[in-house]
């Protein structure tokens, strides 16, 4: 090393080449010392400086080891590329080497090279090495942009300068690689990069490098910048007048935390890791200083994660644009068109004329009304962006304060095109946070669980982006009825702000819905809607989590839950605006988690609430008459197959009323058809072939015995599916009808008839034996980061039924739990009618209906029991 170790001297002078010779275990020992030494250090410490140290310690040990190998003596050169040529190394980076050789080699040198490189493994470096000569590696990076850029960081450790001096100004020539092609090269890297996250930097478990707005983003920046300017640094790109002094500290700024962050998981994860998984984000937050609070800890950190990679995402864009406009377009004629005195319209984005434009506030929000306007407009223009940037800096109070920036702004919500370009540029440049004071509080907000994919922020402006989409004709056959509904509303605004301020008071504590109803409407009287309209916003805030529970935890076949509900929607107006609410909602959440069974049970609802209005919520249901239509229709169908009236009536004799309520007559069809054709002896188990509600059907039909339940859910459970409803008959001959409906793995019903026999006859035999031997699998290990305390209440109803009892449990989703909850009701001697099985990530919510032995609702002496043996 030429320049002084700032290193303790235990880790240099064991190492230096006059030092005696030193074995792998030595410097296994010496490295281990090294890493408690960093960690230790690590939360005082300049995280540069660590950085750097690593480096400087594998400099010290390949030095050492180089000369124990007695590498000098040959035209050979060791050189770092890489991170490692950067001097840039985390506690487990690959430690990345170029062995520079003559042409030819000869036997005794590749023997010392082999020799070399195994002891490097030997002592723990995680190493990734090539050997060429200045010919073949000019020939590898020219086809191969990534040994290019590696080359670019090469940095010399030992060996023989000559061959380094060889190569060095080679790769500054454009025989190498031009600007422009290089340029073009890491551009379209990046693209491709981003495109593996779906161009979202705010996922939960974001990777530290890759993900957009990462470190690979700072990178990429260096690198374009190194190439065209030969610069060795950032820093030097301000004197080029590429970036600004406050955007290269910006940058500076940026990439110590992501460094800090990605330092600590290497420490955590004991391995080289960049994904910060659940599993590690708490004791990650705990060595960064936020505490060890857990969740709150992580939450923090998360947020000033995602502000970091936004401010990274957007520096990158700007400079990169920059770069192509300086590399590639120079030359290029460009196509301008003026819109007005202020703003031109370059290739497609959106230039200002005058570069004080934004010390009026105003004219942010008039540029992105102007945007909405324009088709062609894609983009903003690199300078535009900068001068915006600035711009938003300076803002001494929110721009909703602004009576003109008020007015652009409703404009641009009821503009057909507002929430398309202008409103991704809005929320991808923190207008909104500048606009709206409560959405900068949510910005970057995490949701520490596995169901929300995305902060807050992030959520919310993909389920304003669904409710544009369901308002472009071009997306009616994705959406059928959602876009049907919001093509016809006369203020679709209204869904676009309820779908602002929907999750805007998260992190705030206390009901958020609640609190964002509040604040939804006062903005609605700063900006002047009618008392109406601001009523409708808060009322759709308020209640936007209540069609989504009642659709995956009530029976939505019952008419007092529909009558219950269209009781709180009130008008059909009010079922309009909250159902493409919360289609948007739930899509916006985890797209892995929306399946056609969400669909269809939101559907369901909306058209059996309708059904309500049309008849009047004052006239109910007439059960009896209910009765009598299913098993008519039932019964048509059933002659159509060949049985008799007399058959036809002995099976329904068996069958209390409340079964033609709880089923369709296609459903009655399908069981009375099986049961009159089965030997009633054996269980009789069917797996429905037709979907329903985009799930599969389960029906089993055999004599009752205590752990029935137990064993369908325990042996379903095994065979990797989920049950989201259940319904449970008694008949009044001691049989059970029990059916299920489960999804598979990825959300989709059972489609393989192979597949459904196996099911079919594993029940049966389950149910023949009368015992089931099957073991839950052990918690998976991302759940255990996840703390969730089960809570047991019983839901009171306006409707109530007298006979049974509505018992709620929100616990941990852990395997077997539905077999456990049955085991405890078994022991309560407590009957389930049905069950309605929600999951949301880690976290289950489950809902039964249940009477004692004597088939009433439980006394409370019961329901004490219950809830006891649960938690």
């Amino acid at each position: 090393m030429t320049t002084e170790s700032t290193l303790p001297s235990q880790f240099v002078e064991p190492l230096a080449i006059s030092a005696p010779f030193i074995s792998s275990a030595e410097i296994c020992k010496i490295g281990v010392e090294f890493q408690e030494w960093q960690k230790e250090i690590f939360p005082v410490e300049d995280i540069t400086a660590l950085v750097n140290a690593r480096a400087e310690f594998v400099d010290n040990i390949l030095t050492k080891l180089w000369s124990q190998h007695e590498l000098d003596e040959y035209q050979i050169s060791l050189i770092a590329v890489g991170g490692y040529g950067r001097a840039e190394l985390h506690p487990y980076s690959d430690v990345d080497i170029l062995l520079l050789t003559q042409e030819k080699t000869d036997k005794d040198l590749e023997e010392k090279i082999s020799t070399f490189i195994t002891q490097l493994w030997d002592v723990k470096l995680d190493i990734g090495h090539s050997v060429r000569s200045v010919k073949e590696c000019l020939k590898q990076a020219i086809n191969d942009v990534t040994i290019a850029t590696n080359l670019m960081e090469m940095r010399q450790i030992c060996g023989n300068e000559a061959l380094t001096e060889q190569l060095q100004p080679l790769l500054n020539q454009d025989v190498f690689w031009t600007s422009k092609k290089f340029f073009i090269a890491k551009r379209d890297e990046q693209y491709n990069r981003h495109k593996q996250y779906h161009g979202a930097s705010y996922t939960l478990e974001p990777n530290l490098k890759a993900n957009p707005g990462g470190l690979r983003d700072i990178q990429t920046i260096g690198w374009v910048a190194k190439r065209h300017f030969i610069a060795d640094s950032l820093e030097e790109l301000v004197e080029h007048k590429y970036l600004t002094i406050n955007e290269y500290f910006e940058l500076v700024e940026c990439q110590d935390y992501l460094w800090r962050m990605r330092f600590a998981l290497h420490f955590v994860a004991s391995r080289n890791e960049n994904r910060l998984l659940f599993d590690h984000q708490a004791s990650v937050a705990e060595l960064l200083g936020f505490g060890d609070g857990g969740k709150l800890a992580v939450e923090r950190m998360m947020k000033r994660f995602f502000r970091i990679i936004g401010r990274v995402a957007e520096l990158n864009k700007m400079l990169l644009q920059h770069f192509e406009y300086v590399i590639i377009n120079e030359n290029k004629y460009k196509k301008v068109t003026p819109i007005n005195d202020e703003f031109v319209i370059v290739d497609g984005q959106i230039k200002v004329t005058n570069q004080r434009i934004f010390t009026r506030s105003n004219k942010i929000m008039e540029m992105l009304l102007l945007i909405a306007e324009h088709d062609e407009i894609t983009d903003l223009h690199p300078d535009t962006l900068r001068l915006m940037r600035n711009a938003r800096r300076r803002f001494v109070s929110c721009l909703m304060d602004y009576a003109d920036s008020r007015k652009a702004f409703m404009k641009l919500m009821r503009h057909p095109k507002g929430l398309g370009v202008a409103f991704t540029l809005m929320h991808r440049h923190s207008i909104l946070d500048a606009y709206l004071p409560e959405w900068r509080n949510i910005v970057g907000q995490m949701q520490f669980d596995l169901f929300h994919a995305y902060s807050v922020d992030e959520h919310s402006y993909r389920l304003i982006k669904n409710l544009y989409k369901f308002s472009q004709p071009e997306f009616n056959k994705e959406f059928p009825l959602c876009s049907k509904l919001v093509q016809r509303v006369r203020k679709p605004e209204l869904l676009y702000i309820a779908g602002i301020f929907h999750d805007i008071a998260k992190g705030r504590g206390g009901d958020h819905a609640k609190l964002g109803a509040i604040d939804a409407l006062n903005f609605a009287k700063l900006h002047q809607l009618s008392d109406h309209d601001g009523r409708l916003i808060s009322w759709l805030v308020k209640h936007h989590l209540l069609m989504s529970v009642t659709a995956q935890r009530r029976d939505i076949s019952d008419p007092n839950i529909i009558k219950e509900f269209a009781d709180i929607i009130r008008d059909e107006t009010h079922l309009d605006y909250l159902y493409c609410l919360t289609v948007a909602d739930m899509r916006a959440t985890n797209e892995s988690l929306w399946n056609n069974w969400k669909s269809n049970l939101l559907q369901e609802l909306y058209y059996s609430t309708k059904r309500a209005f049309l008849r009047g919520l004052e006239k109910p249901v007439d059960l009896r008459a209910k009765v009598r239509e299913n098993q008519q229709l039932a019964s048509e169908l059933l002659l159509t197959y060949n049985f008799t009236e007399t058959q036809i009536t002995k099976v329904w004799q068996e069958f209390k009323s409340d079964y033609f309520l709880r089923y369709g007559p296609e459903q009655i069809t399908w069981h009375s058809r099986h049961i009159l054709n089965h030997n009633k002896k054996i269980p009789l188990v069917i797996l429905n072939p037709t979907p329903f509600r985009g799930g599969t059907e389960v029906f089993v039909y055999t004599k009752d015995q205590s752990n029935i339940f137990y064993n369908i859910v325990s042996l379903l459970g095994s065979k990797q599916l989920s049950i989201h409803d259940a319904k449970i008959i008694t008949t009044k001959k001691g049989y059970t009808a029990n059916t299920f409906v489960v999804l598979d793995q990825q959300g989709e019903p059972i489609d393989d008839i192979e597949r459904a026999n196996i099911i079919e006859k594993a029940l049966t035999e389950v149910l023949s034996a009368s015992q089931c031997l099957i073991k839950p699998k052990p918690l998976a290990k991302r759940f255990q980061q996840f703390d969730i305390p089960t809570q047991v209440s019983f839901i009171e109803t306006k409707t109530k039924a007298k006979n049974t009892t509505m018992l709620e449990i929100l616990t941990l989703d852990t395997p077997g739990l539905l077999a456990s909850i049955a085991e405890v009701f078994q022991k309560c001697e407590v009957q389930i009618h049905s069950a309605k099985i929600t999951t949301f990530g880690e976290k289950a919510e489950d809902v039964f209906t249940l009477s004692n032995k004597f088939n009433q609702a439980l006394t409370l002496e019961e329901q004490e029991a219950s809830h006891g043996n649960v938690v």
